[in-house]
């Protein structure tokens, strides 16, 4: 599975996308959001990626942020990642809201079972 465009919109000018891609590192499909300034077909173009915290998905900053206008008018490309993988049922998803499947924490071990229980790892 490569990158399946879940929606794409003009906005402002620029490009606001959602987009899905199957993760090597979660092993489960995960969605992100990308808006692309206007212009941008004329050169390299900063980007900010944006992990949201607790619970929150790319829908938090995408839709309730409101960056869009000032990220075009600064030409600046806004990647909004989910930071977690959901759906998995992992051992912990169902003791505590703030652990597991939609935890806002980013963790980086290299061992199991945190390896396994919150990895994202951008494409």
């Amino acid at each position: 599975m490569g990158i399946e465009t879940v929606e794409e919109h003009r906005c402002f000018g620029g490009l606001q996308g959602v987009y899905r891609h199957q993760s090597e590192a979660t092993a489960t499909p995960m969605t992100f959001s990308v808006f692309v300034p206007p212009g941008h077909e004329t050169g390299p173009r900063p980007i900010l990626w944006y992990l949201s915290g607790l619970t929150c998905t790319w829908e938090n900053a995408t839709i309730k942020g409101q960056f869009q206008k000032t990220a075009a008018e600064l030409g600046l490309i806004v990647v909004c990642a989910d930071t977690s993988p959901r759906g998995t049922d992992l051992p912990s998803e169902h003791d505590s809201f703030d652990f597991g499947s939609g935890a806002g924490f980013y963790v980086d071990a290299t061992r199991s079972p945190g390896r396994s229980i919150i990895a994202w790892r951008a494409m």
